[in-house]
């Protein structure tokens, strides 16, 4: 599930596009003034997105656009009711991504949203092949090619190739894995992770213990390599 993290200040705001997003399937994190976010952001920027008001009690978003860049490369959104040009530029200058004027409409910001999280290009993907395998994300089920013998796994492991699929290539740390797949609410440890992979290569894998497509990165996490 996609991580959204949401900086404002105004309660029926917040609570409007809370919910909006969460009926789109993203997991929201609110917070409501700029100094709890700032110690927030001290200790968890492991987000798809972060939302930002630009005027806040405490820490402006301008600030705190500036103190996440200092650390991490995420989309940020700014909302913010001072919608001039130099306005827009200094947001935009500060480091962030996009930037949304209030009042704004809910359809413009959600289509925002879809696109800096890259979720239409998710959700356009809707088969992958592994090996002798096609893998359907939307029925779970799972085609021999050569037989076409079906089987079906379960959401988290979909979720979990899914998650590989769309970072072929990269390293995916553990600590990643378990945020965007369990979630912060849930206490899996990495050995749950290390179990669905030995599990994924039982599958997927001619050789499991000389794997080609779920690799382990020793210390990190794991790669996929189509």
């Amino acid at each position: 599930m996609q991580r959204i993290c949401l900086v404002e200040d105004e309660k029926s705001i917040g609570e409007i596009i809370q919910l909006n997003l969460e009926l789109e399937g993203y997991q929201i994190i609110w917070k409501n003034n700029g100094n709890e976010a700032r110690a927030f952001f001290e200790e968890d920027l492991n987000f798809d997105l972060i939302i930002l008001d630009v005027m806040l009690p405490g820490v402006n978003g301008i600030d705190l656009c500036r103190q996440i860049r200092d650390k991490s490369k995420v989309p940020i959104l700014f909302l913010s009711a001072k919608g001039t040009t130099t306005d827009r530029i200094k947001g935009l200058k500060s480091g962030g991504n996009d930037y949304l004027s209030k009042p704004f409409d809910l359809e413009e910001l959600l289509l925002r949203v879809q696109v800096l999280v890259g979720k239409n290009t998710h959700e356009l993907l809707e088969k992958v092949v592994i090996g002798s395998y096609e893998l359907n994300f939307k029925s779970f089920n799972l085609t021999h090619l050569n037989s076409s013998e079906e089987t079906s796994l379960s959401k988290k492991e979909i979720a979990l190739i899914q998650l590989f699929v769309e970072r072929e290539g990269e390293v995916v740390s553990r600590d990643e894995i378990l945020d965007k797949i369990w979630g912060k609410d849930q206490f899996p440890t990495s050995r749950t992770i290390d179990n669905y992979i030995l599990n994924l290569r039982k599958i997927f894998e001619e050789d499991p213990k000389n794997p080609i497509y779920f690799h382990s990165i020793r210390g990190v996490g794991y790669k996929f390599t189509a």
